[in-house]
């Protein structure tokens, strides 16, 4: 069973830069959380546990900028590099990326990637710096 709270409270402090993306994954890997779904459009997440249990949670996006039409794979990446070097904190990750074109990302914990996807399903697979 999933931990529910340490989960969206990984979420809210991201948001306010008080976590980065490496201690999200281990609090959700550690909360039984094994993928999550973050849909940019609605702003918000779908968390699975390898059980089926699911659950949404809210992602709010502040000043959220409009989702481009075509995705730019090349800027998406510079915002992933841009963000594990810390210059940047996640949501301006999130700006930049909505910018580029990504309408949604799923982060495979067990599998080390996250796939970032635009709206007619152009996508980039990013391994986690660690993942071999």
């Amino acid at each position: 069973m999933m931990n529910r709270d340490v989960i969206s409270e990984s979420t809210k402090l991201s948001l306010e830069g008080k976590i980065r993306f490496p201690d999200v994954v281990k609090r959700c890997m550690e909360s039984g959380c094994e993928r999550y779904y973050a849909d940019l459009v609605a702003q918000e997440k779908v968390y699975y546990g390898a059980d089926g249990e699911n659950f949404r949670g809210r992602l709010p996006v502040p000043d959220a900028p409009a989702i481009a039409d075509g995705f730019d794979a090349a800027a998406v990446q510079a915002a992933i590099r841009d963000v594990q070097q810390q210059k940047i904190g996640y949501v301006e990750f999130l700006h930049r990326v909505m910018r580029a074109g990504c309408a949604s990302y799923t982060v495979h914990i067990r599998g080390r990637r996250a796939v970032y996807t635009g709206r007619d399903g152009d996508f980039h697979v990013e391994k986690f710096p660690d993942a071999k």
